[in-house]
């Protein structure tokens, strides 16, 4: 399983139109940033910290074939991203992810 985090009307907007681009950073870059699980939690803290109204749209990797590619990125580490559109129907799940008390978000059990 594989977790992109976006704001919930983004995602709306997406099921509304029957494909998911991005954010705004995932254009610019040219894929959807994904994260696994083991890397979620650090991605929330380093480029959505503090941000309210966003869900975790969990996606499961072997859905997207040839559109998935692992390359490096932070400190080497392999990353998921999508080059290509998201239909929302290949994500297994969306959910909130709520701001703690912290400011940090509060992750659902990721598997």
């Amino acid at each position: 399983m594989i977790y992109h985090m976006c704001p919930a009307e983004t995602w709306a907007a997406a099921v509304a139109a029957g494909a998911y681009a991005g954010t705004q950073d995932d254009r610019r870059d040219g894929f959807i940033h994904f994260s696994t699980a083991a890397q979620i939690v650090e991605s929330a803290r380093r480029h959505r910290a503090g941000q309210p109204g966003l869900v975790l749209v969990a996606v499961e990797a072997a859905r997207l074939g040839a559109r998935l590619r692992w390359e490096a990125a932070r400190g080497g580490q392999l990353f998921p991203h999508l080059y290509g559109t998201l239909a929302p129907h290949e994500a297994a799940g969306v959910e909130a992810l709520p701001l703690g008390r912290n400011g940090e978000h509060v992750f659902p059990p990721l598997r």
